[in-house]
C-alpha cells in the first residue's frame, strides 16, 4: 500500500496537492519563468530543459527536507508554523507586483557552457519563493517527503516546459488577475486545514 500523506490521505493526493499548489504560486509573478525564456532563445530548448529539471530538483529537495527538519525540532508547534507558512505565501502571492524583466538578445556557447549556466541561472537565485514555501510547510505537515518533492518537482518541470515552448508570451496567455486569486485561495485553504488540525 502506498505511504499515507496528508492528513492521513493517499500518496497520490499529497502529490496532486503539492503539485497544484506549487505550479500556482510559482506561475504568479516569478521571474524565473523570464529567465527560463530567455535562455531557451539563448540555447538548445533540450539542455536549458535538463539543466533546469536538476536544479528545479535539487532546489525542492531544499524545500521539503527544510519542511521536514522544521517538523522535528518544533513537533506540535509545526502544524502552526505550516499555516503560518501558507497564509504568509497567499498574503505575498497576492501582494507581489508583476512585471516582466527585459530579456536581452544573448551570444550562442558551446553545450556545456549553456547547461552551467541555465543550471545556475535557476539553482542559486530565488531561494525561499512562494512555491518553496508551501512545498516546505506540506512536507511539514504531512510527514511524506516523496510526494511533496515529487509534486514541487513536477511543478517546477512544467513551469519550466511552459516557459520554453510559450517564451515570454504565457504571461499574455495565463492572466495575472487569475492566477493571483487561484493561488491565494489554493494556498489558504491549505492553511485553514493546517489549522482545523490543531483543535
Amino acid at each position: 500500500m502506498l505511504d499515507a500523506g496528508l492528513w492521513g490521505v493517499p500518496f497520490s493526493y499529497v502529490l496532486l496537492a503539492a503539485y497544484s499548489t506549487v505550479l500556482v504560486a510559482e506561475l504568479v509573478g516569478d521571474k524565473a519563468i523570464y529567465t527560463v525564456a530567455s535562455l531557451a532563445l539563448r540555447f538548445r530548448p533540450g539542455l536549458v530543459f535538463g539543466a533546469i529539471t536538476v536544479a528545479f530538483m535539487g532546489k525542492m529537495l531544499g524545500a521539503v527536507l527544510l519542511g521536514r527538519a522544521a517538523s522535528h525540532v518544533l513537533g506540535r508547534w509545526t502544524t502552526l508554523a505550516s499555516a503560518a507558512a501558507l497564509f504568509a505565501s497567499a498574503l505575498f502571492i497576492w501582494l507581489k507586483e508583476a512585471g516582466a524583466p527585459p530579456v536581452k538578445p544573448l551570444a550562442s556557447v558551446n553545450w556545456s557552457r549553456a547547461i552551467a549556466v541555465s543550471f545556475s541561472s535557476l539553482f542559486f537565485t530565488e531561494w525561499g519563493d512562494a512555491g518553496q514555501v508551501a512545498a516546505a510547510a506540506l512536507a511539514a505537515q504531512t510527514h511524506s517527503l516523496l510526494p511533496v518533492w515529487l509534486g514541487g518537482t513536477l511543478a517546477l518541470m512544467s513551469k519550466g516546459g511552459l516557459a520554453i515552448i510559450l517564451g515570454l508570451r504565457l504571461r499574455h496567455r495565463l492572466p495575472q488577475r487569475l492566477l493571483r486569486p487561484l493561488a491565494s485561495v489554493s494556498c489558504c485553504l491549505l492553511g485553514v486545514l493546517a489549522l482545523l488540525r490543531v483543535g
